[in-house]
């Protein structure tokens, strides 16, 4: 992804923005660092875990797991290194790399804390896991989008509907370290969401929701949740574990609507209307 000037529409943001952002939001992960032994693992219960919950927890060990094909997508969507970016370019992606390598440590320790539950609980062998995890995360993994905006607006969402499955999830589970667990997953996500949703929110202040709006609405048309198109028997596992936690991930989608909504003083109004009759019509889907 080639970041395009600012006549080329609303994908482009003053590097010193995203200086600020990028740099707020590494602070923040720095107050709230936790490490895989700061788990109560003394208090594992593995007898109170249903079917269900060892299913879930493997799903989404495949999900966190595959953090170094979503790094991967970004730093060459972003890239740092080649030598022929312009200036600009190079230091939007450059600051925006901070924040990348804060979030991809969030997300290698949510795997590495998944997997050591799957073994601690009895879930998986360790051998047995390694080469299940490679199976799936050797796949390519890809986004449609063509500018930035679309690609921290789908990643937005994609935060948001992860915070409330770990949520939701946590609501229906019994076993002490998974809920545990799961409360910190959820609030490492929330602070991933900030940033995006800070970011999504200084690209509409810069170029107004009539500009920026349709980019949003084409990444709800067509949003799917990480892994949703190469994880073997995504769709049934996820039905299931729908059924199980009450989970809808199109709930994210609010999240986007409250924030275009507060933007929408008497010039913006129609297009804050418009995407959220767009959203309501693809929940009614």
């Amino acid at each position: 992804m080639n970041q395009p000037d600012a006549s080329d529409g609303p994908a482009d943001l003053d590097p010193a923005e995203m200086r600020r952002l990028a740099g707020a939001a590494v602070s923040r992960a720095g107050t709230r660092q936790w490490s895989v032994d700061d788990l109560p693992w003394e208090s594992l219960r593995p007898e109170e875990l249903t079917e269900t919950d060892c299913s879930v927890v493997r799903f989404i060990t495949f999900i966190e797991d595959h953090i170094p094909g979503y790094l991967t997508y970004f730093l060459q969507a972003f890239p740092v290194s080649g030598g022929d970016q312009a200036i600009e370019e190079f230091c939007f992606n450059r600051e925006y790399f901070r924040f990348l390598i804060s979030w991809a440590n969030d997300e290698e320790r949510h795997a590495s804390v998944l997997t050591r539950y799957q073994i601690e609980a009895g879930i998986s062998d360790p051998d047995t896991l390694m080469w299940e995890l490679a199976r799936e995360g050797s796949k390519k993994f890809a986004l449609p989008y063509e500018t930035p905006v679309q690609a921290f607006t789908y990643t937005l969402v994609q935060e948001k509907a992860t915070q409330l499955f770990y949520q939701r999830f946590k609501a229906v589970a019994t076993e002490p370290v998974l809920r545990s667990l799961l409360h910190r997953l959820a609030r490492d996500e929330a602070r991933h969401f900030a940033f995006y949703s800070e970011l999504v929110t200084a690209y509409i202040r810069r170029h107004g929701l009539a500009a920026t709006v349709p980019d949003l609405k084409d990444v709800l048309a067509t949003f799917r949740m990480p892994l949703a198109d190469t994880l073997k028997g995504y769709w049934r596992w996820s039905v299931k574990i729908t059924d199980a936690t009450s989970y809808d991930h199109t709930e994210a989608y609010d999240a986007l609507v409250r924030l275009v909504t507060g933007f929408a003083g008497e010039s913006g109004r129609a297009s804050a209307a418009d995407l959220t009759g767009f959203v309501h019509r693809i929940r009614a889907i």
